[in-house]
């Protein structure tokens, strides 16, 4: 019965655009474990080629990723779903701390062993994707952030309409296409219905989406720490190095991408990519263009 839900999904794709799933692929991952100190992390790992990181959004799991984006990906690379301790199927405390959050990330590469590897962060994912490769310098080769803001303070803040839907106990469609997708576009809506039923033939993941009061404040406190930037991230990420892609929606209701104009022409090495008629997540409005457009960033920058 298992194996029901991807069978219908494999026959709607007549209705919806033509995303190839890989049975295979995100859908049939296997969870796996590694120890991080006193925390029990839960990843997820497929394809093949130099590993790329994945970190993951406000309130996602492994499981809430879009698998027609996590399976592009990994036609090139060995793509790596990585959880926080205490979040989704993890265990162990979630961090308190921006510097606690990327020590759980350092310390998932050492268990795992590698040395160097790409990172690419969704939104809350993208803070701490900023933070690791600030704090941590010469261990990321690339960096990818999607639908997220850089550190300090931003013009445009989160919106309510975001807020209303993002801390409700369980997300459905209607609340999806306000929270990732532009509900004023009906291509937009037609692609956040894919996007959830592609998601959605992995079966219960509601069941493991952090719900707890305790679990939003911890996120919050970190971002609202990383806005602060007491650490003086945001003038550290201008100066370097570093092949970084920014790739957003025109119509983010929680990060939006044009918090990232102030810092075009000051960043060293960094591209940015906007979506028209857009949310919160591009890469699950458009998976295999996004994939394709991360690819090509990550071929070309890597012997630069």
């Amino acid at each position: 019965m298992r194996r029901l839900p991807l069978l219908l999904l494999l026959i709607a794709g007549a209705f919806f655009p033509a995303y190839a799933i890989a049975a295979d692929g995100a859908v049939a991952a296997e969870t796996r474990t590694v120890q991080v100190g006193s925390d029990r992390i839960a990843y997820r790992k497929l394809g093949s080629g130099s590993p790329l990181v994945l970190v993951n959004r406000f309130r996602g799991t492994l499981d809430t990723w879009d698998p027609a984006f996590v399976d592009a990906l990994a036609r090139q690379h060995t793509v790596i779903l990585f959880e926080l301790p205490g979040i989704g199927y993890s265990q162990g405390t979630q961090p308190q701390t921006m510097e606690q959050a990327v020590a759980s990330l350092d310390g998932f590469a050492d268990a795992l062993g590698l040395q160097k590897f790409d990172l690419l962060g969704w939104s809350w994912g993208g803070l701490l994707a900023q933070a690791h490769l600030i704090d941590k310098p010469g261990r990321v080769d690339h960096a990818v952030l999607l639908a997220t803001n850089p550190p300090g303070k931003n013009e445009i803040p989160l919106q309510p309409a975001f807020l209303e839907r993002a801390l409700k106990p369980v997300n459905d469609l209607a609340d999806e296409e306000v929270l990732f997708f532009e509900p004023a576009s009906a291509l937009s809506r037609d692609r956040a219905r894919a996007s959830h039923e592609r998601i959605r033939a992995r079966p219960d993941i509601d069941a493991h989406i952090p719900s707890q009061q305790a679990q939003f404040e911890r996120y919050f406190k970190v971002a609202g720490e990383f806005h602060e930037d007491a650490a003086g991230r945001r003038q550290k990420l201008a100066q370097l190095d570093l092949p970084i892609l920014v790739v957003a929606g025109d119509h983010d209701t929680s990060t939006a991408g044009q918090n990232w104009f102030p810092l075009i022409g000051k960043m060293q090495d960094a591209r940015f990519a906007f979506y028209s008629r857009t949310g919160h997540a591009p890469h699950h409005q458009y998976p295999d263009e996004v994939a394709g457009l991360v690819l090509d960033f990550l071929a070309r920058t890597r012997d630069r």
